[in-house]
């Protein structure tokens, strides 16, 4: 029995329309995923992937997301891996955070020239909302410099006594959990394909499909380089940035595929409007689940 209103009735046969031009022109599975990375998300895309009768080989996520629990995003990736063997990233407006180190887990990544990843920067719940552990961290080092130096003023003396060990070391852990993550999608994943050094031609090996992983992961940590947890980072400027630092990340320009773009556009467009208009926070869909 349906139990949908009318508008939202409505609203899904035109997502699900729009949705199923995305599907055709990347012959995949689509799954949107417009939601931080809370707890209890990873089980709503459980259930939503589960509800596909015929499933593809591949599967493409649609993602807007805020960032949040990159534990979250780990149980993700194995319920998504699980189901398919090629996952594609559709990132139409940003990935900020975890949701940057989820895009990492994809075989292809598709941006447009405005659409926006963020600085691995892990977000731990403290006090009842979210806080970058990056920041403590570096507050942390910076304090301790200068107590070693014998600089601390009063006030900052008081700020390092206050910072508590045992949440430093679980900050500590968040950032190497997202740094690993991050390294083992890309090598595992993003980078299968790349098998022929296309400067030398000579062969390329597991390790060194670590090494550019690992140095990517140094990049898009980088504290101070980026100086905003919130910072967005651009298709062009991040491929800019490691192209800078000898390194290449490959990512599919939405705008190269008109059919892509056009139907992308007009399903992101809808379903942001629905989404203002009913005040929601988190929205999970697929052809089967609405």
């Amino acid at each position: 029995m349906d139990l949908l209103r009318p508008v939202d009735r409505h609203t899904r046969t035109h997502l699900n329309q729009y949705l199923g031009k995305i599907e055709e022109v990347l012959e995949a599975d689509v799954l949107t995923i417009f939601s931080p990375m809370w707890s209890g998300l990873e089980n709503i895309v459980k259930n939503a992937v589960e509800l596909f009768e015929d499933q593809r080989s591949r599967i493409a996520i649609v993602l807007d997301t805020s960032g949040g629990y990159v534990e979250v995003v780990e149980r993700i990736v194995y319920v998504i891996r699980k189901h398919y063997a090629e996952v594609y990233f559709l990132v139409p407006d940003r990935a900020m955070s975890a949701g940057t180190v989820f895009v990492m887990a994809g075989d292809q990544i598709f941006m447009n020239y405005s659409s926006c990843l963020g600085p691995i920067d892990p977000q731990i719940e403290k006090d009842g909302k979210f806080v970058p552990a990056l920041s403590y961290l570096n507050q942390y080092k910076q304090l301790y410099e200068k107590a070693e130096s014998g600089q601390l003023n009063t006030a900052e003396l008081v700020l390092l006594n206050n910072l508590d060990p045992g949440e430093l070391y679980q900050f500590e852990q968040a950032r190497q959990l997202s740094h690993d993550l991050l390294t083992n999608w890309l090598s595992t994943y993003k980078f299968k394909d790349w098998d022929i050094h296309s400067s030398t031609g000579d062969p390329v090996s597991l390790e060194e499909k670590k090494e550019r992983a690992e140095d990517i992961a140094k990049v898009l940590s980088n504290h101070e380089r980026w100086r905003s947890h919130g910072r967005m980072i651009s298709r062009d400027t991040l491929t800019a940035r490691l192209e800078e630092e000898g390194l290449h990340l490959k990512i599919e320009k939405i705008e190269c595929n008109p059919d892509l773009s056009s139907a992308l556009d007009d399903y992101v467009g809808l379903l942001k409007d629905y989404m203002q208009r009913e005040q929601l926070g988190l929205f999970v869909h697929t052809r089967e689940y609405f």
